[in-house]
């Protein structure tokens, strides 16, 4: 039509528009000051631009940057990374099953870390526990003690309030506290399949380390504390009431977590959760291309283990249910037994 009139695409959408410009941006300027307003100077261009469609208003990303950039109204820059996980001690650790996983519902990875926290006058920490599927937090404990009690607490609040049912996977890095016996018995009690990140590689608990970012970017850091309970208290608001439930998730397509989980509750109730491993078929092809016999040469198919060169040995780890073969040297074979003793 616009071809057919000879006028432009822009100018006829501008003519239906029926109203000047200069007002559209005011009232555009307007709403972004109110979302940011509302959730604290947290949001940056993404999720103002996401919001502000979800609002009705058709307006582009790059818009949206150069009027929060003009209003000086982007978000709160982070600051460096601190590592806090004391991982050098001879405690027994398990295999990593997380990074194998395929996640269809909620309640089969869940993921927990620790991080510290500067208040005014002291160092306090705090223990979460996250479900990786919807990236909600659904555990986490505050306290000035570092020890394993804090992790423990976290942990029997997010059982308490999610009751998962056997055969969850719960992730974690190598410190001390997760792989202490009294932590490991709380998972073995109820169940749950305990999983370590490998040596030097924190990305297997990128859910939890994403988390903690956004977390002190957008709460800590903008905030001054007086003591433990004022921090308490706006812990509880913004994880419970802010995060839970009315911030934006990129991974979830901005959905936040409570709306991603509503979504799946009725799929989730027809058809039974199942987990797999990605690279299963890649392992079960090389072995099937090398176990296969050459041709002509009559030898048949060995029926041992797959000969695929595995990631992770299992020597020095502990996994619920697996026992390694036994040594050769061990169980004599029957003519070796009945054999006289060498004199």
């Amino acid at each position: 039509m616009c071809r057919l009139a000879g006028v432009s695409r822009a100018g006829f959408y501008r003519f239906l528009q029926q109203r000047h410009s200069g007002e559209e941006d005011m009232e555009v300027r307007s709403t972004i000051q109110q979302i940011v307003l509302e959730h604290r100077r947290r949001y940056g261009y993404r999720r103002i631009t996401v919001e502000l469609r979800r609002r009705g208003m058709a307006v582009n990303h790059k818009r949206v940057l150069r009027l929060m950039r003009e209003d000086n109204l982007l978000g709160i820059e982070p600051k460096a990374f601190i590592a806090t996980t004391q991982s050098d001690h001879d405690v027994e650790v398990y295999l990593n099953l997380a990074s194998r996983m395929k996640l269809t519902a909620i309640n089969q990875l869940w993921v927990a870390d620790i991080t510290f926290i500067r208040l005014r006058q002291e160092f306090v920490y705090l223990a979460l526990v996250l479900d990786a599927f919807s990236r909600k937090v659904v555990g986490w404990a505050l306290d000035r003690s570092l020890t394993t009690p804090l992790p423990l607490l976290a942990l029997q609040r997010a059982i308490a309030l999610r009751q998962p049912a056997a055969g969850l996977v719960h992730h974690s890095d190598r410190g001390v506290q997760y792989a202490s016996e009294q932590y490991t018995h709380m998972l073995q009690y109820h169940g749950i399949l305990p999983s370590m990140s490998r040596p030097g590689n924190p990305y297997d608990n990128a859910f939890c380390e994403s988390f903690i970012k956004t977390l002190k970017r957008e709460e800590i850091y903008a905030n001054e504390y007086e003591h433990i309970d004022a921090l308490g208290a706006h812990l509880e608001e913004f994880i419970d009431h802010y995060y839970n439930r009315l911030r934006l998730h990129s991974a979830l397509g901005y959905k936040t977590p409570a709306e991603f989980e509503a979504a799946l509750a009725p799929q989730a109730a027809l058809t039974e959760p199942s987990i797999s491993f990605l690279r299963h078929g890649e392992i079960y092809r090389s072995w099937k291309r090398r176990g296969r016999p050459r041709k002509g040469s009559g030898e048949p198919v060995s029926s041992d283990s797959p000969a695929h060169q595995i990631d992770e040995s299992p020597v020095g780890y502990s996994l619920t249910g697996w026992s390694p073969p036994e040594p050769v040297s061990a169980s004599p074979t029957a003519s070796q037994s009945d054999a006289e003793p060498i004199k």
